[in-house]
């Protein structure tokens, strides 16, 4: 294959621009108007969908239709949320973004009644809509319809909870991302310099193999965060507020309850996981126990945990990062490459961090006839190079999507989405072991699982933290940045273990993880990376068995996730398969603590 062009940085929003409107074609606004007054013109009025399946069906077509160009304000939508993660400060551009989101939410609502109806069809006549073969396309969409119809209120009191959903939640969201966006220090640098660094490369830089550059730059990022928590403070109060208030409207048994209705996971699934994980956390303390001794220390700060014992002074500029992941998904599936590269080449990847940029990274597509965008914030580390792989997993995940499912199935639960995004990045380091001294492969395991130990226990540890937060909030009413701090660095403390210290500061470091604000999502990612160990183990003794890795990309909505990975030998109600593939992270690191003896480390 010829060389990848790596010139586009910035993300391409052509696709989404027309030069006769200066936006959006064909999902203008106009045809949005358009196409929801048809539709309630033609359907609000009958009844006669909920009865025959034959009627259902046309409906369905029409609704599906309507979702492929209008959901979230069509392209226009698509292009205004683009643009304000490109700029959080701009100010048109939020108005405009605000403007497009207010207009998609009022369009929604009038079509509300359809989605209600349909769900509420009575359970004596369910039966006759789901065996009806003209209905497969949807079959899995009416079952989950009919499964959440207990916590569906009135047309006008959904419109209500609709509307006020972004005054009562989002707005605080933005406003505690976006005052760190603006934020920015200067600090010495090892050189003796002085440099001006926004708030997500110092973060970066915290975990920086330079002593004086990590010092000081977590240093910088503690007085940032501890200003900024007496604004989360409040932040967090009200959305942990409309949040009790929406569950107890819905009359949710649990707090996160909802998560697990909308990915379509069985509570006792994802309890199962949650428990089994956190009662293995004994492999997180011991791994940072290994790494304080490599450091030559009895412990570590919590800034620290994600230091390399050893200096590795190799950078993966954008174009080293784009090599190496192209080579792993070529070897992975032609498929893979081919959609990969349409990302670079396309300008669907924002790459380099830039002040009032959105920090983190994240992959986006808004329905079937949009594009895929990723954005990164890339600092040459070879985090960063993982973080591309596993981005553009999403991506894939996505393209492949787009080719088999319907508008009602295009899309996945966190349950499933995380499998495919932490498979591809896996492939990647697998990919750095080849050919290594013992050197070199101790520093990659030990990235791997450093990784792991994010991945896995980190995240279970924040949902435990989101369980304990919900559970005090309610029943105290209100959290102060004390509370707050001390639930946080509990639930850190117990799978960092004894050989990580947590200084002063360290409280307030959930100020700045967007995962709280979306409330019990982060145990997909450490689900998502044991389901996805088990397919790499299958692809690595059959490569055939990428087919079945394909299929599942190609699933989307159309199944459960037990059912869907029940297809690919996985019993995710099990705790023996979460047991298993923790068993291949201990396992790891007593090969890695081997190795380290090997080479006189400790």
């Amino acid at each position: 294959m010829s060389k990848l062009d790596t010139s586009k940085t910035r993300w391409d929003l052509s696709k989404l621009v027309t030069k006769e409107s200066g936006l959006t074609s064909p999902s203008s606004t106009q045809e949005i108007e358009e196409l929801t007054s048809a539709f309630v013109k033609k359907w609000k009025e009958r009844t006669d969908y909920l009865s025959d399946p034959k009627v259902l069906k046309e409906a369905l077509d029409e609704y599906d239709n309507w979702l492929t160009n209008c959901v979230y304000g069509g392209r226009e939508g698509f292009y205004w949320w683009l643009k304000s993660s490109e700029d959080e400060l701009d100010t048109d551009t939020k108005a405009a973004n605000a403007r497009i989101d207010n207009f998609a939410k009022q369009k929604q609502l009038e079509l509300q009644f359809f989605s209600l109806n349909v769900a509420k069809i009575p359970a004596d006549k369910q039966d006759q809509f789901l065996s009806y073969t003209d209905l497969a396309p949807y079959k899995h969409s009416l079952e989950k319809s009919f499964s959440e119809a207990k916590y569906l209120l009135t047309e006008g009191e959904e419109r209500i909870m609709t509307l006020k959903s972004t005054a009562a939640h989002e707005n605080w969201v933005n406003l505690t991302s976006e005052f760190l966006s603006k934020e920015e220090k200067e600090i010495e640098l090892s050189d003796g310099k002085k440099g001006i660094k926004p708030f997500e490369e110092l973060i970066s830089m915290c975990e920086s193999s330079d002593t004086v550059n990590r010092t000081n730059a977590a240093q910088a990022a503690n007085e940032i965060l501890s200003r900024m928590v007496d604004l989360a403070v409040p932040e967090m109060n009200s959305i942990l507020a409309n949040k009790k208030v929406d569950d107890e409207i819905r009359s949710f048994e649990r707090p996160d309850s909802g998560r697990h209705l909308a990915d379509d996971m069985d509570t006792s699934v994802v309890d199962t996981a949650v428990k089994t994980i956190t009662l293995r956390f004994d492999i997180a303390n011991r791994f940072y126990e290994l790494k304080a001794k490599l450091l030559g220390q009895k412990t570590i700060s919590y800034f620290e945990r994600n230091l390399q014992p050893e200096k590795v002074d190799k950078v993966y500029n954008w174009d080293d990062s784009v090599t190496l992941v192209d080579k792993v998904f070529g070897n992975l599936d032609p498929e893979f490459q081919e959609i990969f590269r349409m990302f670079v080449e396309k300008g669907h990847i924002d790459v380099y961090p830039r002040k009032g940029k959105s920090h983190g990274a994240f992959c986006v597509y808004f329905n079937k006839q949009t594009p895929t965008y990723i954005l990164l914030n890339h600092t040459d580390r070879l985090r960063d190079v993982t973080t591309l792989a596993h981005e553009s997993g999403h991506g894939i995940n996505d393209e492949f999507m787009k080719r088999k499912q319907n508008e009602h199935n295009f899309g996945t639960p966190t349950s499933t989405a995380e499998v495919a995004s932490t498979f591809m990045e896996d492939f990647v380091l697998k990919e750095l072991l080849n050919d290594v001294t013992d050197e070199e492969k101790f520093n990659i395991q030990m990235t791997k699982l450093n990784d792991d130990m994010s991945t896995i226990f980190r995240q279970i540890a924040f949902y435990n933290f989101e369980s304990d937060l919900h559970r005090e909030f309610r029943e105290k009413g209100f959290l102060s940045k004390h509370e707050i701090g001390e639930i946080f660095k509990t639930n850190i403390s117990k799978y960092l273990g004894p050989s990580v210290e947590l200084p002063e500061g360290a409280e307030n470091w959930w100020v700045y993880v967007g995962h709280f604000r979306r409330f019990f999502y982060v145990y997909s990612y450490a689900t998502g990376i044991l389901i996805s160990k088990f397919m790499q183990n299958q692809v690595k003794a059959d490569h055939a068995f990428i087919n079945k890795v394909k299929e599942f990309l190609s699933t989307g909505l159309s199944d459960s996730p037990k059912n869907i990975f029940a297809k690919m030998g996985i019993n995710i109600a099990d705790k023996a398969f979460w047991e298993k593939g923790l068993s291949e992270v201990e396992s790891l690191l007593k090969d890695t603590t081997e190795l380290a003896k090997k080479l006189k480390k400790i």
